[in-house]
């Protein structure tokens, strides 16, 4: 029975798949796959233990003084900025071929209870490091008002 409703599916959206994933609006899909942070270049790995969250970033091809944290209510922000790179070109110059992309790429991260002043950060091998350690006692950030 479920392959029986899928094959129906893929009867009916068969024609549109084929516009999406082949035709004209391939390229469509392809440039906003490619700004979302999944496919983008902000790929992330965070671990949270009782004392800290551990946080690793890849940016490769960043210049550590083009790389920006916040960390405010309960945010941590990363922005990098590359304003260009070098390419390489033929004899006319000429570009070739270039699937690398400059300009700024950000994305924030909610990490609650982390003392500020003792964030650290590290850039190494275009990965940037982060230690959040958590407050000895949560905030009490409480918004409860009594209804008269």
């Amino acid at each position: 029975m479920a392959n029986e409703l899928q094959n129906r599916r893929n009867d009916l959206f068969g024609d549109w798949n084929d516009w999406f994933n082949d035709g004209i609006f391939s390229n469509l899909g392809k440039a906003f796959s490619s700004m979302t942070p999944q496919n983008g270049s902000m790929k992330t790995d965070v671990k949270e233990s009782d004392k800290d969250y551990q946080v690793k970033i890849d940016l490769p091809g960043f210049d550590k003084k083009d790389i920006h944290l916040n960390y405010a209510n309960d945010m941590l922000a990363v922005t990098g900025h590359r304003s260009s790179f070098s390419d390489e070109s033929d004899d006319k110059g000429n570009l070739i071929h270039s699937e690398r992309q400059y300009g700024q790429v950000s994305r924030q991260y909610r990490l609650p209870d982390v003392d500020k002043e003792k964030i650290s950060a590290k850039y190494e091998d275009g990965v940037l490091s982060l230690v959040l350690p958590k407050l000895d006692k949560p905030l009490d950030n409480d918004s409860h008002i009594e209804i008269e």
